[in-house]
């Protein structure tokens, strides 16, 4: 069981990706707006505007300052079309922009006859490498631009800060470049290792140490799109020593920098044991556990997630987590508005409730119910982590009666389960329960039965109706009285506390199996002789006759007496038809004598259901216990939920025992089908009293059973 959720890891949880960042307009607001009613409306109008800003780029490549003003409003005015409708994007690069806006990665040329002061220094490339963020949204943008050598130009511009200058302009471009890295890396592997292979990775490492904290949160959000299922990305960022400032980041009072961070350290550790144990022996386990009290949801989730994952190593990992005070912020997450925390929150509690240690500890500190409420969720990732995290708490003894006590089996019998592998994990959860309904645990069990309030009493005997062995049932529904709590569930007004009780009773009766619907004839008072097939209705050495329906059917005495103490005391006893030699049969049709003397004869028959209810009758009368369960089985077979009624009276008008318990199972069976019929209520008034005969009978010899078993 424990690898299931490792096998779900990329559908139980959000997988980490390297997301596109929304590139943040910041300080470039204010200087964008001048430009901010670039109009979005005329197709041509707008390809006259792109082609316009094309234009510029392309002839205002110099340190002119009148060249580096048009220069940088073309950037402005490309980007905020592309922001403004994605569907300009196509337009944009089909107008010619990206070679246009490379250039500009880079500076111009300088000569003598410029200025020695350099006008919108860092300004122009910060506007390209902007405008190229936002165009590589569209994935097939991205090998695009990254193809026209845009990557060697972006690596450049986050060492910008290297010739000692730090100022708005120069934190703004690296700012940008990091952001266009994110974008084109963003799920495309090739990209990836191109920007390891242009050498992106050692200055942007660099850059989380740098002063800005925009530029360390630009820089972190690249490295973790990197990071992302790139095993020679992850080796050198670590190479690089980014660990020791990554978790420092973590402590960082600003929300956005611990997100990136957390993130980073997550994609680090994702499917890389060795990087785990390194982040682990870098000291983050209690700065990432410091996380899950943040007030920034995404930081929380992020967090969660790595503690899941950090918990998959060894045992001696799951307990630090614990010990360290995760559980309680793991458990408040689970009661959380935002589906994703909770989601995170059961993943790791479940990869931590998979050692013993643990598991105790979880459900002392509140866990088991906020658990059971997620079974509820329509979120079939989430209800499947809160599934798999109560299969590890139901390992612990000491966990069984928490379980009950908070009507978790009943929770786990009525869930709705999505997928297969929650249905699985619950009915092994359930498997794993029964397994310990025994020694401490039953006598505790027994003893809340006893002494608590009446809706823990109930929730006692319904579970035990289904965990509990055979060879305990009669202690727990006879002698500590369990019985009555399930009649008394079947009695009620609540229908679904009659619907609890039925199910726990049938149940109970398939599980004891000591009574079936059907049971065996009981041993006849006097020796079976039976003559055989060749002397039903035949004249050879017969010495009675029987007149049915104005024909005669030809008998003997001997096979008779032997038969039944009716008809032994009709040719022994006092009565008229001893010395007869001619005997009357009225109200009987011949069909059914004439079946009735074959069994008599022959020891079995073949009853329809169509003649079974008038052979019943007949089998009745004449005392043939034997043929009587015949016919009981045969008409038991047809019991429905329309005649159950009637099927019920018959069993009582010929005292069927037999049909009787195959009345009450069938009631049991389907109750939840019944209860919209407006006799309902009162059937079961009726068959209560039955039912707890037929379950006093049932456990009483089943317990007897199992010792003779034994001996």
């Amino acid at each position: 069981m424990e690898q299931q959720p490792e096998r779900r890891d990329g559908r139980s949880f959000p997988e980490r990706k390297g997301q596109k960042r929304k590139l943040e307009e910041g300080a470039a607001a204010v200087e964008d707006r001048e430009i901010s009613t670039v109009s979005t409306d005329g197709g041509h109008a707008l390809l006259s505007d792109v082609a316009a800003q094309v234009s510029v780029l392309n002839s205002a490549f110099s340190w002119r300052e009148s060249d580096r003003a048009a220069a940088k409003r073309a950037t402005q005015v490309l980007a905020e079309l592309a922001k403004n409708a994605e569907d300009l994007v196509n337009m944009i690069v089909d107008g010619g922009a990206v070679p246009a806006l490379m250039t500009h990665l880079q500076a111009p040329p300088y000569s003598d006859g410029d200025l020695a002061q350099k006008p919108f220094e860092h300004e122009v490339e910060k506007g390209s490498a902007f405008a190229l963020g936002l165009l590589a949204i569209k994935p097939e943008y991205q090998k695009l631009i990254v193809d026209k050598g845009a990557l060697p130009h972006l690596v450049n511009l986050l060492k910008r800060n290297k010739d000692g200058s730090s100022c708005r302009a120069v934190n703004s471009v690296i700012r940008r470049a990091a952001d266009a890295i994110t974008n084109l890396a963003h799920e495309n592997s090739s990209i990836k290792t191109r920007v390891k292979r242009d050498g992106g990775i050692p200055p942007l490492v660099e850059l989380l140490e740098f002063s800005d904290s925009k530029v360390q949160r630009a820089a972190a959000g690249a490295l973790r799109t990197l990071a992302f299922k790139n095993d020679e990305n992850k080796n050198q960022i670590v190479e690089c020593n980014a660990l020791p400032t990554l978790i420092l980041m973590l402590g960082s009072e600003d929300a956005a920098i611990h997100y990136e961070a957390v993130g980073v350290i997550g994609n680090l550790v994702h499917s890389s044991p060795n990087i785990k144990k390194e982040v682990l022996a870098a000291g983050a386990l209690q700065p990432v556990i410091g996380l899950l009290s943040s007030c920034c949801p995404e930081s929380q989730r992020e967090a969660a997630l790595l503690l899941g994952q950090f918990a998959s190593t060894d045992s001696d990992c799951k307990v630090h987590i614990v010990q360290r005070g995760a559980v309680r912020p793991l458990i408040e997450m689970l009661q959380s508005p935002d589906v994703q925390l909770k989601e995170m929150s059961a993943f790791a509690l479940g990869r931590l409730a998979q050692d013993s240690h643990n598991q105790a500890g979880i459900a002392h500190s509140g866990g088991l119910g906020p658990l059971l409420k997620l079974l509820d969720s329509r979120n079939g990732s989430l209800q499947h982590n809160a599934a798999f995290a109560l299969y590890g708490l139901a390992d612990n003894e000491d966990n069984v009666s928490d379980f009950i006590r908070v009507g978790g089996i009943q929770k786990l019998q009525d869930g709705e389960f999505i997928v297969q592998a929650t249905k699985d994990c619950v009915s092994k959860t359930l498997k794993r329960l029964e397994e310990k309904i025994h020694g401490r645990v039953l006598r505790h069990l027994l003893y809340l039965m006893r002494i608590s309030e009446k809706s823990i009493q109930r929730r006692v005997a319904l579970a035990l109706a289904h965990l509990c062995s055979p060879e305990d049932q009669r202690t727990i529904f006879i002698d500590d009285n369990g019985l009555e709590l399930l009649l008394g569930l079947l009695g009620s007004t609540n229908i679904k506390q009659q619907l609890d009780g039925a199910a726990a009773l049938y149940k109970l009766a398939n599980k004891s199996m000591a009574l079936s619907p059907v049971d065996a004839a009981p041993p006849s008072p006097t020796q079976r002789v039976y003559l055989g097939e060749q002397y039903v209705n035949n004249a050879t050495l017969s010495d009675v006759t029987f007149l049915v329906e104005g024909r005669t059917f030809y008998a003997h005495r001997i096979c008779l007496l032997a038969s039944s103490d009716a008809f032994r005391a009709m040719f022994d006893g006092g009565y008229r038809e001893k010395d007869a030699r001619d005997i009357e049969i009225p109200n009987i049709k011949w069909e059914v004598f004439e079946l009735m003397m074959r069994f008599i004869y022959t020891g079995s028959v073949d009853i329809t259901i169509e003649i079974a209810q008038d052979l019943l009758r007949a089998a009745d009368q004449y005392l043939l216990e034997g043929l009587k369960r015949l016919c009981e089985y045969t008409i038991a077979q047809d019991i429905t939920l329309e005649n159950i009624g009637n099927m019920y009276e018959l069993s009582e008008a010929f005292h069927a025992m037999s049909l009787r318990q195959a009345c009450i199972l069938f009631i049991l069976e389907h109750f939840d089908k019944l209860s919209s019929k407006p006799w309902q209520n009162q059937l079961v008034q009726r068959t209560i009293p039955e039912i707890r005969e037929y379950f006093c009978r049932a456990l009483t010899k089943s317990t007897t059973n199992l010792q003779s078993l034994r001996l």
